[in-house]
């Protein structure tokens, strides 16, 4: 069970004064039900001095801010006025939003579904050109999605404004579309303008444009949400899922729950890429970056100690998303079950019975699997795409109460580091998550020795410390530089909020308040592991990136291998380390 223990003296009660102003600020006018306009928010927002947005309250432009925020909000945010939040689709449609009627979208770098209205023929205020005029409706899944879109929206506007500034003041004919010129004028590094021109593509010029003549004035409007709400659509999330696992026959089986991603274990279980080498590696010379492709020639030479398996997982990301029903259809033939998700929760599901599995297409990294006791287990893995945030309590709660047996839970999650590489892989002891105020003592499945041998390019720590944040954008250098006096070193969003629904599987009681509790007791195996995959002393040095490299995705490879022998061991289909070999597939 959950052990409660004196409260950690090293802990204060809450998040930092001009982080909690912010906090409370725009939770307060977001009770309103008519619209806030965004520059309310900008002297908060300022003066929180946010570790991923230093350069808000300066004249300079931060164009990595401006790059995190472009990718985490959809394209037609350079073409709206008006942002609509909802908890439920009822919710918009009482409100005038004719959901059936405004097509969808989302963003590059987060799952969250937005609905695009059109055009709006609002006259223009004060004389003022104010940006084109679009609606823009948005579901969102829990008090985490509203911590992390107002900041990003915020900091957008903020920095398109202080590029509209500097491009009016040029006094150049236009608009520049070289990155040279426009770090020349404009300010900000000449990379960064290229990134951000890959990021728009052919509309860069067009948008560089619209920010020159338009000025952003975003207004936001809420139409309430609640925790009965966000209960209420996690389990419209999880209903198909739960007919599927009706409809197979799986519905009593005891169930492994792994949140990781949809494309680690799916590789190491099916052997899809591994069947399809040669047309993936065609795929990498023809169309992979310059230093994928490098790296492949090294392997072939025998000149790199990478692992071809992992960069053909990397490269079938890519090469198989353009057709995902063969994709889907080939891996259901290999024992895997795939689901699309609905609603405001965007998280796809995988369902993956253990005797279904062949046992000779597992990657064989894995080691000598028993056949036969693969064939005789009667537990499932589901494996969703990480949650954000305090979503991550209300799926695992969800889960717990509906499943049958529920044999272990499985973390495997992305975080910022302050004291190692983006690539290395963090496994912590403990847990402080900010939303309830309570550091979590865990007996953590995993160490080091679980997945250093599968580590090519990262390193591999454990008995860290972590911390379970509001925001990306909620911390600024002094609330970081105060975990990291307590050895405090890794910083994500989604381990606490499981830590919270674990306690509830095994106590009574309701997750604790400004606690501190053992985890050590359980019911079930619990393991968290944390790949970086950036370094926000270096302000998130991958702000803006359309993701991690191969080389920084090696970890969450490593990971993923330690989750799946973790399991096949508790089903007794893979022998402890040292004992006995049984016999292989």
């Amino acid at each position: 069970m959950g052990e409660r223990q004196a409260p950690d003296p090293g802990h204060r009660s809450d998040l930092s004064d001009e982080v909690a102003l912010y906090h409370r600020t725009y939770t307060t006018l977001l009770r309103s039900r008519g619209e806030t306009r965004l520059r309310v928010l900008e002297r908060a927002h300022v003066a929180m001095g946010s570790s991923l947005h230093p350069g808000a309250g300066g004249d300079g432009i931060d164009l990595g801010a401006f790059l995190y925020a472009v990718r985490r909000l959809p394209d037609e945010i350079a073409e709206t006025r008006r942002i609509v939040i909802g908890q439920e689709p009822d919710h918009l449609r009482a409100a005038g939003v004719p959901l059936a009627e405004w097509p969808t979208t989302e963003a590059r770098a987060r799952r969250r579904l937005w609905h695009v209205g059109p055009w709006s023929a609002e006259p223009e205020e004060d004389g003022a050109p104010d940006r084109p005029g679009r609606t823009l409706a948005v579901l969102v899944s829990s008090a985490s999605d509203v911590d992390d879109l107002v900041p990003t929206l915020v900091a957008f506007q903020i920095e398109w404004n202080k590029i509209r500034a500097r491009l009016r003041a040029g006094g150049t004919a236009g608009v520049p579309s070289d990155p040279e010129e426009l770090a020349r004028v404009v300010g900000a590094a000449a990379e960064d303008w290229g990134r951000l021109r890959a990021a728009w593509g052919d509309r860069f010029t067009q948008r560089l444009e619209t920010i020159r003549v338009h000025r952003c004035e975003l207004r936001l409007r809420s139409l309430g949400t609640s925790n009965v709400g966000y209960a209420r659509l996690t389990r419209d999330w999880w209903r198909p899922v739960r007919e599927t696992l009706v409809r197979e026959a799986l519905h009593e089986r005891p169930v492994y729950f792994v949140s990781s991603n949809v494309h680690a274990l799916v590789n190491l279980v099916t052997g899809i890429a591994r069947e399809r080498e040669g047309e993936l590696l065609a795929h990498v010379e023809r169309h992979g970056p310059e230093d994928l492709r490098l790296e492949l020639e090294r392997i072939r030479l025998g000149r790199s100690d990478g692992s071809l398996e992992n960069l053909l997982y990397y490269a079938a990301r890519g090469a198989f998303a353009r057709r995902p029903d063969a994709l889907v259809r080939a891996e259901r033939d290999a024992g895997v079950l795939d689901m699309a998700p609905a609603g405001a929760l965007r998280l796809p599901v995988q369902v993956i019975p253990l005797d279904r599995i062949d046992a000779g297409r597992l990657d064989p990294r894995i080691g000598a699997v028993d056949a036969a006791a693969l064939r005789a287990s009667d537990a499932v893995i589901v494996n969703i795409d990480y949650p954000l945030g305090s979503s991550a309590y209300n799926i695992l709660r969800e889960i717990a109460v509906d499943v049958a047996r529920l044999r272990g839970v499985y973390v495997l999650g992305k975080a910022a580091t302050l004291n190692a590489d983006v690539g290395d892989v963090l496994i912590s002891g403990a847990v402080h998550d900010e939303h309830t105020r309570t550091t979590y003592w865990l007996d953590n499945a995993f160490t080091v020795e679980d997945l250093q041998d599968d580590l090519r390019y990262g390193t591999g720590l454990d008995n860290q410390k972590a911390v379970t944040v509001r925001s990306t954008f909620l911390q600024n250098r002094d609330h970081l530089d105060f975990y990291y006096r307590e050895a405090y070193t890794v910083v994500e969003m989604e381990a606490g909020p499981y830590c919270a629904a674990v306690h509830e599987l095994a106590d009574a009681d309701r997750h604790p308040v400004n606690e501190a509790v053992s985890l050590t007791r359980l019911p079930l195996d619990f393991g968290i592991i944390h790949y970086a995959s950036d370094t926000p002393y270096t302000q998130a040095r991958t702000l803006g990136a359309p993701g991690l490299s191969f080389f920084g995705m090696d970890s969450t490879y490593a990971g993923s291998l330690a989750i799946l022998r973790r399991i096949l061991r508790l089903e007794g289909a893979l022998p402890e380390p040292g004992d006995a070999v049984g016999a292989s597939a």
